[in-house]
């Protein structure tokens, strides 16, 4: 997707992208590399900026769960990240010649994908 015109993007001292800051009404609303927003009600330009930067993209890192196409959780890393998607795989453990599948999710994400712990049913995993 082609992000809005209104989405400023927000960089690290080293130029490490790490979200946007969009206007909304009187002041600015947050979206983190996914397209998830931040929080509902805005913040002001200086909040926004702290939010984004003490966010990072360490995030990216963790595990997650994303509902499927058929309605199951899985367990899943997220591999690649940009406006035109994002690129997921099963959780492998570690363990490089298990075999994984992979999955294409839209920019921005929207709920099909949630950190693990917020996944609102069992989550399939390769280990299980």
């Amino acid at each position: 997707m082609p992000l809005p015109e209104t989405w400023m993007p927000q960089r690290r001292e080293d130029g490490e992208l790490v979200g946007w800051i969009v206007p909304q009404g009187d002041g600015f609303v947050t979206h983190d590399l996914l397209g998830r927003a931040r929080q509902e009600a805005p913040l002001d330009w200086l909040d926004a900026e702290e939010d984004l930067e003490n966010l990072g993209i360490g995030y990216l890192a963790e595990i997650y769960a994303l509902r499927t196409g058929a309605g199951e959780w899985v367990r899943v890393r997220v591999v690649e990240v940009s406006t035109d998607g994002i690129g997921l795989k099963d959780d492998d453990f570690g363990d490089i010649g298990a075999p994984v599948s992979s999955y294409r999710l839209p920019f921005p994400v929207g709920d099909r994908l949630v950190p693990l712990a917020d996944a609102p049913a069992p989550v399939r995993s390769l280990m299980s």
